[in-house]
């Protein structure tokens, strides 16, 4: 098992966080407690793999803020302060997976959270 700091965010928002997590096939799989429960929500999807079982999925859904940096630079340096909006929901269908009956080759990854590297940002440290 790896060890060093790995965080799953989307949009600026925190899904994932752990000090140790599992490398497989260059996904980085999150030990199931190291979710954040409020933003995962179960969807229908199951694939196979051949090696390691039947995958479930999860739909991310999260929201945050965000700061405009271009469009308001000169009213930024008349009023000495940054300008924040809301950004809408985030929706990120099938975003993330698990194995929640894994084959006995990956019975190390079962219900560990996965997720597709071009929907959610990975940061290993």
């Amino acid at each position: 098992m790896p060890s060093g700091h790995v965080q799953a965010t989307v949009a600026g928002t925190l899904v994932a966080e752990s000090d140790t997590y599992e490398l497989v096939e260059g996904n980085v799989y999150f030990p199931p407690s190291s979710i954040k429960p409020e933003y995962f929500d179960k969807t229908d999807l199951h694939t196979h793999c051949g090696w390691k079982g039947d995958a479930s999925y999860y739909t991310l859904k999260v929201g945050g803020t965000a700061t405009y940096h271009i469009h308001y630079a000169l009213e930024r340096l008349i009023f000495g302060a940054a300008l924040t909006g809301i950004i809408s929901d985030k929706e990120l269908a099938n975003a993330a997976w698990y194995y929640p009956e894994p084959f006995e080759k990956a019975k190390h990854i079962k219900d560990y959270v996965a997720f597709y590297k071009t929907k959610v940002d990975i940061v290993t440290e």
